[in-house]
């Protein structure tokens, strides 16, 4: 579809339906989403946990826990940038094929539709297929060790979902959250789109560099 297109669509759908009761359609979409994958990642993390802290080594458990939570912060950033904004070309083969049709609409579309429910966040089945594969494997480590990092990783993946969600239809008033806000929003703008990756922190934008120049930061701080 053609920017004119979408332009065109956008027009007609506001003539349809006032702004905020579109937000407010959108809002619930995207909450339907985020339940079952909420569920099930934060029952996994909580079983998981369970089993660490009934063993000799709790506190070992809440170090490897909040390891995992820090890793998916890199995680994420790192996903976003080269996966989410990634481009990939089409081709015959099934790899270039499936990377094309998989992977370009995933985070595009909600450039394209901010407030749009279906593209606000990922849904359960889009990395299960890995995390099938991950979660045996980290128990061939003691449970108190990687299967824990495996559930930090995967509860902080829920909980980067509910908050990009948040940045998008939530009005808090709270500060932090209000410079997140303008953070991530100002990403959505033609200025900010190749850099401020970071949803739940910004430490990795200046780590790579990629952090929105001085003075637009020194902007999007004030109140």
């Amino acid at each position: 579809m053609s920017e004119l297109e979408l332009v065109s669509m956008h027009v007609q759908r506001a003539a349809e339906v006032p702004f905020a009761a579109y937000k407010r359609q959108q809002a619930a979409l995207a909450r339907r989403r985020l339940y079952p994958l909420s569920a099930f990642y934060t029952l996994y993390a909580i079983l998981v946990l369970a089993i660490a802290f009934s063993t000799k080594h709790p506190w070992i458990a809440v170090a490897f826990f909040s390891a995992g939570c820090v890793t998916w912060t890199l995680v994420e950033y790192l996903f976003h940038r080269y996966v989410l904004h990634g481009r990939f070309a089409p081709g015959k083969g099934l790899i270039r094929k499936f990377l094309h049709e998989r992977l370009d609409p995933l985070h595009w579309d909600h450039h394209a539709r901010p407030f749009d429910g279906n593209h606000i966040s990922g849904g359960l089945k889009d990395i299960l297929p890995l995390f099938f594969v991950a979660a045996p494997v980290s128990f061939l480590f003691p449970v108190y060790t990687a299967p824990v990092v495996l559930a930090g990783a995967v509860q902080s993946y829920a909980c980067e979902e509910w908050l990009h969600y948040a940045l998008h239809f939530s009005n808090s008033r709270f500060p932090l959250f209000r410079r997140m806000k303008k953070y991530h929003l100002y990403h959505h703008s033609p200025r900010g789109i190749d850099k401020g990756y970071g949803i739940t922190t910004r430490f990795w934008d200046g780590v790579f560099d990629t952090r929105f120049p001085e003075s637009v930061r020194r902007s999007l701080s004030r109140n």
